[in-house]
């Protein structure tokens, strides 16, 4: 391939690239659904092929990516008038966390796991799952939180009026995570397994392999969440 040609297939490919994104609108920027992803990643191939595969006609390349494109345009017409297509397409929002408890089957099915959830939160400005009220991982990847009441802004609770508790700690701290005590965690706060077993205990809670998560709030109060099958 001569350089003359390399230049020509790269001028082609990008003009042809840039038009077709125009034309397929800002939504496959914007929203970066399973179908988007799969979408822009089969038009780069295509149009990295066009640019560096001699073996690829500049005809056959610029087809391949107006029909590829022209595919993505015709779905997406369909993703909006119908709302099963839609589901089968980009999937449901799942609600991870309903009414301050955390959905354990909801988790699996996103492939997420605890710790991946608090930092969504912290994205959020959320340091507590005990502060949160729903929380949804949409389809876009992206999580929604709406926060309890009290933790609303312009409330009681952000004017400054002081707590009937005390704060003792600067952060809600994680000490249970699936059933498994964080060690380092209990001893940052100068806490001990037997303190976590007492709190437990005052909770109904025989055995720290029942617990799904555990947060030291900031006050000093223990958030936990149960396992889903302990729940009747």
């Amino acid at each position: 391939m001569s350089i003359i040609e390399l230049i020509s297939r790269i001028a082609i490919a990008f003009t042809t690239l840039l038009v077709l994104t125009r034309i397929m609108g800002r939504k496959e920027i914007s929203q970066m659904t399973f179908f988007n992803f799969v979408s822009g990643i089969a038009i780069g191939t295509i149009g990295a092929s066009l640019v560096i595969n001699s073996t690829v006609s500049i005809r056959n390349g610029i087809i391949a990516l107006v029909g590829w494109s022209l595919f993505t345009i015709a779905l997406g017409y369909i993703d909006i008038k119908s709302k099963r297509v839609r589901t089968v397409i980009e999937g449901q929002p799942r609600i991870l966390i309903k009414n301050g408890k955390i959905m354990e089957d909801e988790l699996r099915k996103v492939r997420l796991d605890v710790n991946a959830l608090n930092a969504l939160l912290r994205q959020k400005n959320v340091f507590s799952v005990l502060d949160v009220d729903y929380a949804i991982f949409e389809t876009d990847g992206k999580l929604s939180v709406m926060k309890k009441e009290a933790q609303q802004p312009l409330t009681k609770a952000d004017m400054n009026i002081q707590s009937t508790k005390p704060v003792y700690f600067p952060i809600a701290t994680e000490v249970i995570n699936d059933g498994r005590v964080i060690s380092t965690n209990l001893q940052k706060l100068n806490l001990n397994q037997e303190w976590l077993e007492q709190q437990l205990q005052q909770s109904g809670i025989e055995s720290i392999s029942d617990v799904f998560y555990a947060q030291v709030q900031k006050d000093g109060s223990l958030y936990i969440d149960t396992k889903n099958d302990l729940i009747h």
